[in-house]
């Protein structure tokens, strides 16, 4: 299952933490307000959202007095309920079967995300017709209609979180493959080589190519991205499958993707060296 909102999140931690400190158990919290147990349950494990009236009877069962903090749980709140009407919902018909909305929530809150992808440009780096070309290479259950829409939400991902007022700090590793491998016309390779030369203008984003010349690495087991949170929401790792998505945010396995992270961004070459095999790659794309 996808992890709720980074707003849900805090609220079900904050929550958790006041019915400890009130010494009282889940069944005499259910009790007390007249409430499931098994939905407070789901509320302190971010499983599911709630309302002002009913986060109100909790801290008063917890004997919550301070304004001030009350406001504060009460703003997570209202915050999660207007997450809860997100732009992409219009595409959840194409976006359900591999939980992609699940991706998106996450996307949209993360404050940086460290990408390595061996195979692909990453969905935040492509091009419209890159994009088409992949999704639809891809996705063979879907027609060239239902390919359109994902294109869509890729691009207003782009410009949501690469543009704007309050961009993602964005770290790509790519394997050189990814960029030796044809997706579409050479015309649409050389586009897409062109915007990732073109995005290193840019001072929130990196991308860094991974030489074929460094042999065996950790990253041979796939791709991933470590996403990054406002306070106090710990790091997670989502990993893409063919048929659904899947999340980890265990510390071990967050420290672990890291570490391979910083692994693969060593053996990388830098920056400027980067935009410079890539502008080779270009000229040797045929005409």
């Amino acid at each position: 299952m996808a992890p709720q909102s980074v707003y849900r999140r805090q609220l079900a931690k904050r929550l958790g933490e006041l019915r400890d400190e009130a010494g009282l158990t889940l069944a005499e919290v259910a009790a007390r307000i007249e409430v499931h147990q098994g939905t407070l349950s789901r509320l302190e494990n971010g499983d599911r959202g709630t309302t002002p009236v009913m986060v109100n009877s909790m801290l008063d069962c917890y004997g919550v007095q301070d304004p001030a903090l009350r406001e504060d749980i009460l703003d997570l709140v209202r915050a999660d309920r207007a997450q809860s009407k997100p732009w992409w919902r219009k595409y959840s018909t194409v976006l359900s079967p591999t939980r992609y909305d699940g991706y998106l929530a996450l996307e949209a809150s993360a404050v940086s995300m460290r990408s390595y992808q061996p195979m692909l440009v990453p969905g935040l780096l492509q091009t419209e017709e890159y994009a088409a070309a992949v999704i639809g290479g891809m996705r063979l259950d879907l027609t060239s209609r239902q390919v359109k829409p994902l294109v869509d939400v890729r691009m207003k991902r782009q410009a949501e979180r690469l543009g704007g007022d309050s961009p993602v700090r964005f770290w790509a590793i790519i394997d050189e493959s990814a960029l030796s491998r044809q997706i579409g016309s050479p015309a649409i390779m050389r586009d897409q080589l062109q915007k990732l030369v073109d995005l290193h203008e840019l001072p929130h984003v990196t991308v860094q190519l991974l030489p074929l010349a460094c042999g065996a690495h950790p990253g041979f087991y796939g791709p991933f991205v470590l996403m990054s949170f406002p306070e106090p929401n710990p790091d997670l790792v989502w990993l893409e499958l063919r048929k659904n998505s899947v999340y980890l945010e265990g510390q071990g396995d967050v420290d672990g993707y890291a570490d391979v992270f910083d692994h693969l961004r060593a053996l990388a070459l830098s920056p400027s060296d980067t935009r410079a095999r890539i502008e080779q790659i270009i000229r040797e794309l045929p005409q």
